[in-house]
């Protein structure tokens, strides 16, 4: 992957996942990325599996330089301040308010360094009734409607992974970028400011659409009924996937796969429209045609059949699978003291490059010594 942004100083003042993976999208495409981690225990997203190099930390902080920063101590509080004097992107997400008292409003490090795009991250915004509220990814989603569409049922359960502080994450790459080509375009370094409700509304934006459109928000299967997705269980106990959208010839395809051509006369069925309102019947027919046969056999006669199919992979058959394996998804980069590090590559590639040269996240004020002394260095030169 080219060094696209080579040259561009980021200052990494998040924690947890959303500010920590926006700077590290940054950094997959060479921008340098210098993390700033309070002294003594760093990122708090360091110490969720014991130590201060937990799994959870590495996946949001590869290719990047740590320096450790008591904001309780002057030099330390100038030190941060004049490695923003010589920044580009400035990210941060603490609650509203809590930049200011450190000495941290965008107001006052933009005067200081107009070029500075400054981001602010938070859960519910700037300002408004909730903004002071603590904000993590199940509340954000819980919030902006997203996670009504996943929960529900009689024990209700919040499923999957953390979503709202990826994508958070994710869009405040994509602000930072935008903001940074209008600067060099000539116009004033922006200020960047987004939350994790905005972000997963607007995530949400079909389903909402159809909201508007139809007054009846979706619940947890609503958008299978309208996609026509199955998740089916074969022979061996394991699950396969079948999304087969809106295109006639898909419901025709698996109808020759599963040797079933009756199902096409079958009146319930004969429409697209009428297998949307009547899923739960189809599904009934679908199981134990799917539960004749391993999930090897029907992916094997799906393929062949050219219908939009997956098996519902595990994350370590997902490693394994061979598109993945062709794709080189996984990575692995040595640390010179934490050892073998795997990682999953950036997913985007330019002029069909996937060469990934990444570094792996540091140890707690791994760069302390070394940015300190760059920044004595370039002080003295003035």
């Amino acid at each position: 992957m080219p060094d696209t942004l080579a040259g561009i100083r980021v200052i990494d003042h998040g924690t947890f996942i959303t500010g920590s993976f926006a700077a590290m999208l940054l950094a997959d495409f060479g921008a340098e990325v210098i993390k700033i981690e309070r002294a003594g225990t760093g990122d708090p997203y360091r110490s969720f599996r014991g130590g201060l190099y937990a799994p959870h930390f590495q996946a949001n902080n590869r290719s990047k330089r740590s320096v450790a920063i008591d904001m309780d101590d002057e030099n330390d509080r100038k030190l941060l301040l004049h490695l923003l004097e010589s920044a580009d992107v400035y990210i941060q997400n603490f609650r509203p308010g809590v930049a200011e008292k450190l000495g941290l409003a965008s107001d006052v490090l933009q005067a200081a360094n107009p070029r500075l795009i400054y981001c602010g991250i938070s859960g519910f915004g700037s300002d408004g009734p909730y903004a002071g509220r603590p904000t993590y990814d199940t509340v954000a989603q819980g919030m902006s409607g997203f996670l009504s569409m996943y929960v529900g049922g009689d024990a209700p359960r919040v499923v999957g992974p953390a979503i709202a502080d990826t994508l958070t994450g994710l869009y405040a790459a994509y602000g930072i970028l935008a903001a940074l080509t209008a600067r060099e375009r000539g116009c004033r370094a922006p200020k960047v400011e987004l939350s994790m409700l905005e972000v997963m509304m607007h995530f949400a934006s079909e389903p909402f659409a159809n909201y508007f459109a139809s007054g009846a928000p979706w619940g947890p299967y609503d958008r299978a009924r309208v996609s026509q997705s199955y998740a089916l269980e074969c022979a061996d106990g394991k699950l396969i996937a079948l999304h087969l959208s809106s295109p006639e010839k898909f419901w025709t395809d698996l109808l020759t796969a599963i040797e079933r051509p009756d199902l096409a006369t079958d009146a319930r069925f004969v429409t697209r429209m009428g297998r949307v309102e009547n899923q739960d019947a189809l599904i009934d027919v679908l199981r134990p045609v799917f539960r004749a046969r391993t999930r090897a056999d029907w992916s094997e006669r799906l393929g062949g059949h050219d219908v939009p199919f997956a098996p519902i992979y595990t994350l370590d058959e997902a490693l394994a699978g061979e598109q993945a394996r062709h794709l080189e998804m996984e990575q692995r980069v040595v640390h010179p003291q934490m050892g073998e590090v795997r990682m999953i590559r950036n997913p985007v590639t330019f002029d069909g490059d996937r060469r990934f040269a990444a570094f792996a996240p540091p140890v707690l004020d791994e760069h302390g010594a070394a940015i300190r002394a760059e920044i004595v260095a370039r002080h003295t030169q003035e």
